[in-house]
């Protein structure tokens, strides 16, 4: 009860605090307002925590019969003074709070936190979209990429940096520090995006693997024992691996401008390098293909259609999921060849035709987007039981081709693959 009672108290508090601050006039007062919502804020639990992001999403909306009124204006009038007003108007008074929050000492890193929380509740309270959005909305301002600083992470960085790079490495786990130190010998690079508000806290990173030709397996890039590379035998940088690191800049688009930054710093370091490309995994290939393997139809051509039901019929999609293949001792290295051709024809189609989709594959989804080609899905590339379970082994080569990824990516809007003559002889 006692708990409960401190809880409502502070609860009571930041609800006051964000009153205050938003009609807090003057720099100091509005910051030292800012300072005890984030403390009162700090200090709640779930329970106060949804309470309060219910508070944030009812109590600060715009004004319906203002909003009417000042679009009607805008409407009889058609000039620039009625429609500022009207943005002005529309928009909510929640954004104005977060921005005097913004304003406080680790004010930034408070709504990153804020945003990763209210994003956990999101499903079950549904009310909060619009909070979830203006929260979207200003981060994706305050962390535009012309505001981000590029670095080089090295063995020499500080230990605290290197501690977060192995915490939240997400495609390919570093198993301690050995294995941090072989992905960061002169062969390998590791670059990340930071916020000067955010000093030593990297938001994404990249790692990138200088090799003499386009890779066709993970283990290889790495495996602890692999030899280090000579600077002479560098032709083509491969991209194996992008994490995020602030799960309160979901939706913020970083990846992208990360991989066209790192791709033109190595172009200034290597200018021999003349291949950029990815290796990267296929991690809703599995659960597509447990699904039955659907595809729209009528995209497909009529032989397409016909080598689609084919495959399906080799591997009995739908009698026997991928998990109870691997459960049986299924491994690519033992594959028949006709099932094999199957795997590979199914994937193709696939990344072709399913990507451009709402549900298409996360990752192809990522880089098509940023106008790479799909060029090569690679056999037994990765082994592992991550790498079984998700893919079959499968991994794919996304190839940036400098000069034509802002073409394909216009395509990619238009929900158009750019694939190589590789995929396409798969199917």
């Amino acid at each position: 009860m006692l708990e409960r009672f401190i809880q409502n108290k502070q609860l009571d508090a930041a609800k006051l605090s964000a009153k205050k601050l938003l009609s807090a006039r003057g720099e100091a007062n509005a910051q030292s307002m800012a300072v005890k919502l984030i403390d009162h804020y700090e200090h709640l639990d779930k329970r106060s925590q949804i309470e309060f992001f219910h508070f944030l999403s009812s109590q600060f909306n715009p004004d319906p019969a203002m909003v009417l009124d000042a679009a009607n204006k805008y409407n009889a009038e058609r000039n620039e003074a009625s429609l500022i007003h009207l943005c002005q108007t529309v928009e909510p008074p929640r954004q104005e709070l977060l921005r005097r929050v913004n304003r406080a000492p680790a004010g930034t890193s408070i709504i990153l936190k804020m945003r990763q929380t209210l994003l956990t509740y999101l499903k079950e309270h549904p009310a909060f979209a619009a909070t979830d959005a203006d929260m979207h909305h200003l981060l994706s301002s305050w962390f535009n990429p012309g505001f981000l600083e590029l670095h080089q992470i090295t063995w020499n960085s500080p230990a605290q940096l290197l501690e977060k790079i192995i915490e939240h490495e997400s495609v390919h786990a570093i198993d301690g520090w050995d294995d941090l130190r072989r992905r960061l010998q002169p062969d390998r690079r590791c670059f990340a995006f930071f916020h000067p508000q955010l000093p030593g806290e990297p938001l994404i990173f990249v790692e990138v693997a200088l090799v003499p030709g386009i890779a066709k397996d993970i283990a290889g890039l790495i495996n602890k024992q692999t030899p280090v590379g000579e600077p002479k035998s560098f032709k083509a940088a491969i991209f194996y691996s992008i994490s995020n690191c602030q799960p309160g800049l979901k939706g913020v688009s970083l990846g992208n401008f990360l991989i066209k930054r790192v791709a033109q710093k190595l172009i200034e370091e290597m200018p021999f390098l003349k291949t950029f490309c990815t290796l990267s995994p296929i991690p809703g290939w599995s659960a597509w293909l447990d699904a039955g393997a659907p595809l729209p139809e009528d995209k497909l051509s009529a032989v397409q259609r016909r080598k689609w039901h084919e495959a399906q019929k080799t591997l009995s999609v739908g009698g026997m999921n991928w998990a109870d293949r691997l459960k049986t001792g299924w491994h690519p290295e033992r594959c028949a060849d006709d099932e094999k051709t199957a795997i590979l024809r199914l994937c193709a189609l696939y990344l072709m035709h399913k990507t451009p989709e709402a549900r298409g594959d996360a990752v192809g989804k990522f880089h098509l987007s940023n106008g790479a080609t799909l060029h090569q899905i690679n056999w037994a590339a990765d082994l592992s039981k991550k790498g079984l379970q998700q893919s079959g082994g499968l991994m794919v080569n996304y190839l940036y081709e400098l000069d034509k990824v802002e073409e394909q990516h216009e395509a990619f809007s238009q929900k158009t693959v750019s694939f190589s003559r590789a995929v396409d002889k798969l199917v």
